[in-house]
């Protein structure tokens, strides 16, 4: 490789050469269409030389020559010719505008493109559209663009034509594409982002099920492994807790409450102290995922691809016989609008009823810009009133798009390298944005605005208390309807066996709405087979003072049964009644709570009752 001073020092050598005769043979001399030397030369190579195949066809001198001749001959053929130009209302692609005198005026990026050619080519044309504003396909080619150039009555198609292979058969589409256009959705701006809102932000909704079901399983899991581990160690030092207290602990620890349970064994407090661990890393990042979302979130739409429409079934509406009708038209959920008006569009499909609208970018992006400006004009600092509609990013559809041409005609020929140029220079991409400004306009995040909690954010709180409040009073409603359930259920036992009956056989007991009042009053009374276990319950008389009837328990003497003795239910009198239950002899007594006690009178069960309540 030649460094930088030989490559100097030979360029100072070719200086001192003679000059050489670069003139060509007149024989090689071509000329392009404007009359410029043609000073690439074709050479005579072999295709396998310059790596192409065999088969390629190359351009040989006789060739260009032909070419050159031909574009010469439809240069000259279309110096003053008048031609008829169909296009579209496409604003501001293409859009047209009917003077006074009924002569209509083209007008848009098409236009300005047909200008510059009109100049370079010196021809005049006419515009005309098709009765209906519509593209047109196989089945809908009726009053359509299409029909207009597979019958010849147009000479060209000055519009930003999708390339679709359906009208392929009916039209000859222009060799240069234009653009790559793309279709965007515009909906009303959500008052919240689609990522979620309030306190289920943080997680996604998979997350919340798994510690959903953590909650359920932990408490469970907890109580089994004590168990089983007491079984197989045989160590009685560590009592196992209930499933309620585990299930209680579990959903203590997640309120980062404490616990009055205190394991002995190992095993236990490991299982406590991981269940501890993992509600802290768990409620740590839930309070900084939280945090950063109302303060740093970024927003986002709910339909941001065609996918988004199709599974969330969403309405959209679109322009009558374009891309988007011909492309997509199993979509039940689809509106397709004959009016061209964009701002009649906007306003009445989607700010009234919501729809998402479907739109190319230049006409979107020109007509949020010319809402954004009226609604500042109407309210100068509010940013959510200057931009009610957001746009999705990702393109709904593309297509490239081009002019379209008669099937058989030579005008794409010397059409088509000019507007290769003005594509390879940007210049069609520069008129296409000429009227919008360089900022973005409507954001899909407004970083102005500040976040503030609203209603909505707090919404689930309000979610959880009504279920709160609701589980209880479902629970207290269960508990009140046990109560009386088990309350009938005692009264029928007891009333089968003669207790709480007159001694003429009547049944004595008080109102409903007495008993209700009492058991209201006396909530340290028990019904009769309740646990006694930890409280200061005074056990009947002695079984000697039965059958004593002196001395110091004289006063706990219980008369026999007999005719006009008898307990009236709710009395506070000491006295009993003896009576035969089950084919064994009971003494029935009303205790100092009102409550039926049955005192066994054969000795040995006498002797097994007088334990019981003694030792």
């Amino acid at each position: 490789m030649a460094t930088g001073i030989e490559l100097m020092v030979a360029a100072a050598l070719c200086l001192a050469c003679p000059p050489m005769n670069h003139t060509l043979p007149e024989e090689l001399i071509l000329l392009d269409e404007f009359g410029s030397v043609v000073t690439d030369v074709p050479l005579d190579v072999h295709a396998e030389n310059v790596g192409l195949d065999e088969e390629t066809p190359m351009e040989t001198l006789e060739v260009l020559r032909n070419k050159r001749e031909k574009l010469r001959n439809m240069k000259a053929w279309i110096n003053g010719r008048h031609l008829r130009i169909a296009t579209l209302e496409d604003y501001p692609l293409s859009y047209t505008q009917v003077l006074e005198n009924g002569t209509r005026v083209g007008h848009g990026v098409s236009f300005q493109i047909i200008e510059f050619l009109q100049e370079k080519f010196n021809f005049t044309y006419e515009v005309v559209v098709p009765q209906d504003n519509i593209l047109g396909s196989k089945v809908d080619l009726d009053r359509s663009l299409i029909e207009m150039l597979n019958n010849s009555e147009v000479d060209i198609a000055a519009a930003f034509i999708p390339s679709l292979s359906e009208q392929r058969s009916f039209v000859f589409y222009s060799t240069t594409t234009l653009d790559e256009g793309e279709w965007i959705m515009v909906m009303r701006r959500p008052r919240e982002s689609a990522g979620g809102s309030g306190l289920l932000a943080p997680f996604e909704f998979y997350v919340w099920i798994l510690i959903f079901v953590s909650l359920l399983a932990v408490g469970p899991i907890i109580y089994m492994l004590i168990i089983v581990r007491n079984r197989l160690t045989g160590d009685t030092t560590q009592q196992p807790y209930s499933l309620g207290h585990c299930a209680w602990f579990v959903y203590g620890a997640l309120m980062k409450q404490g616990s009055t349970l205190s394991p002995i064994a190992d095993s236990t407090r490991l299982l406590f102290a991981t269940w501890w661990i993992f509600i802290t890393i768990l409620t740590s990042f839930y309070t900084a995922n939280l945090t950063a979302f109302l303060t740093l979130s970024k927003f986002t739409l709910p339909y941001n691809t065609v996918n988004d429409i199709l599974t969330k079934n969403k309405h959209f509406v679109s322009m009558r016989g374009g891309a988007v009708e011909y492309a997509i038209r199993t979509n039940n959920y689809a509106v397709f609008t004959d009016t061209s008006n964009d701002t009649y569009n906007l306003q009445n499909y989607v700010e009234r009823n919501g729809y998402v609208f479907v739109r190319d970018r230049p006409a979107i992006n020109i007509m949020l810009y010319r809402d954004y400006l009226y609604r500042k004009s109407v309210s100068f600092n509010d940013e959510k009133v200057h931009c009610p509609f957001a746009m999705a990013k990702e393109p709904f559809l593309k297509k490239k798009r081009t002019f379209a041409y008669p099937i058989g005609s030579n005008l794409s020929e010397l059409f088509d390298p000019e507007l290769l140029n003005l594509v390879e220079s940007g210049i069609i991409k520069h008129l296409s944005a000429r009227e919008l400004p360089s900022a973005e306009i409507c954001p899909q995040d407004l970083g102005s605005t500040e976040r503030q909690l609203r209603n909505g954010d707090l919404m689930m709180t309000y979610y959880i208390m009504l279920a709160g409040f609701a589980t209880s009073l479902v629970v207290f409603t269960t508990e009140l309807l046990f109560r009386y359930i088990n309350a009938r259920h005692e009264a029928n036992k007891w009333a089968r066996h003669g207790i709480g009956r007159s001694p003429n056989g009547q049944s004595v007991k008080p109102s409903r709405w007495l008993r209700g009042l009492r058991r209201l009053h006396s909530g340290d009374k028990q019904l009769l087979g309740s646990s006694t276990h930890a409280k200061n319950v005074t056990p009947p008389p002695p079984y000697q003072s039965i059958f004593n009837h002196g001395g110091e328990h004289q006063q706990h003497h219980w008369p026999q049964a007999g005719k006009g003795h008898g307990l009236v239910l709710g009395g506070n009198q000491n006295g009993g009644v003896r009576r035969m239950i089950n084919g064994r002899d009971y003494i029935v007594f009303r205790n100092a709570n009102g409550q039926s006690q049955l005192v066994p009178v054969r000795s040995p069960s006498a002797a097994l009752f007088q334990y019981t309540y003694t030792e």
